[in-house]
């Protein structure tokens, strides 16, 4: 007997991507035929099963629900996870959390792994590299097989779906709109490269602040960082010639490290250097300084994510257009700025 054979076992012995692995056993146009042929004739001598989604829908009902996530470090993705949970078990679900590791390849085989009538269906924030690649035919392959999907904070616009996300821009503009009403003239921002939705939007927020307040755009004062992991180093390099008062980060992580490098650099916070950060974990709290902060309500998220896909899957029958519901968020104000 033939062993069987993952998605991911089939790319590896072939030699190419998860994601051509896939769209070749769809037949989609975008992969040669020599490719897709080769591929389904692996697929065939290997004994693989797709999974068949519209099936086990039509079959039974789980009463689960899957939640896929970028990455684990974050507090904000726990207390989304803690919202859906509590909504899910009120109401009679159980929950799968799988983990991308903001890897496209991961994703997709999490979407494989959980469509196969474990889950009735999904709540996720789509990968970084996925946003990179602007490749969602894994996510329109299950909507398009009548499997419910709620996205939450990095979304796709191009992806038709319920959608649960902040006022990210609000939220940076409200931070910067701060630091200039407490007398900071030259503040930076330390974002994530464009392609993270978030990111960009953060970054976006920040440059309305200062337009509206007349002050210039110095691109030397914006920091884009790639590798999250190694956020440190760059962060010091980056402040070590700038003469800032204010500075803006749009994760909990890249402002704490941006305190380290200040304080490595002699400057005070927030005496020299007022400081927010976005998100408000464990951390902000008990760093010190304790750190000022947009809160991002995740678990208001969570709820609102799982009160979306609940209210779907158990009103299937009733037409119901998609809905994207926008929150507010909050600044905390703590001891990293002046007041």
């Amino acid at each position: 007997m033939k062993r069987k054979i993952t998605l991911k076992q089939i790319a590896k012995e072939l030699d190419v991507s998860v994601s051509t692995v896939s769209k070749s056993l769809k037949d989609s146009k975008e992969i040669s035929k020599d490719t897709k042929e080769k591929v389904k004739a692996f697929a065939k001598l290997y004994n693989y099963k797709p999974n068949n989604i519209a099936l086990s829908l039509k079959n039974r009902k789980t009463k689960t629900i899957g939640i896929i996530i970028p990455e684990i470090v974050h507090h904000f993705f726990t207390t989304v996870i803690r919202g859906i949970e509590k909504i899910a078990g009120d109401r009679g679900y159980n929950v799968i959390i799988c983990l991308s590791n903001n890897s496209f390849d991961k994703e997709v085989l999490n979407l494989e792994f959980l469509a196969n009538g474990s889950t009735d269906g999904f709540i996720m924030s789509v990968a970084k590299e996925t946003q990179q690649k602007e490749d969602y035919h894994h996510i329109q392959e299950v909507i398009s097989q009548g499997m419910p999907v709620v996205m939450f904070d990095r979304v796709i616009d191009e992806v038709i779906c319920d959608k649960v996300i902040i006022s990210d821009k609000h939220g940076a503009f409200e931070a910067v709109q701060y630091l200039i009403d407490h007398h900071c003239k030259k503040i930076a921002i330390i974002s994530t490269v464009d392609y993270v939705s978030v990111g960009k939007l953060r970054t976006s927020g920040y440059k309305e602040a200062l337009i509206a307040n007349d002050f210039e755009i110095d691109e030397d004062l914006i920091l884009k960082i790639e590798d999250v992991d190694h956020s440190e180093e760059k962060i010091e390099e980056f402040l070590k010639e700038k003469k800032i008062d204010g500075l803006f980060a749009v994760n909990e992580q890249f402002a704490v490290n941006a305190i380290k490098a200040l304080t490595k650099l002699k400057k005070r916070v927030p005496e020299d250097v007022s400081v927010i950060g976005f998100t408000d974990g464990v951390v902000s709290k008990s760093f010190i300084p304790s750190l000022s902060t947009v809160n991002q309500h995740g678990e208001d998220m969570g709820a609102k994510a799982a009160n979306l896909l609940i209210d779907r899957l158990e009103n299937e029958t009733e037409e119901q257009s998609f809905q994207t519901t926008v929150l507010d968020t909050s600044l905390i104000i703590r001891d990293s700025v002046r007041k």
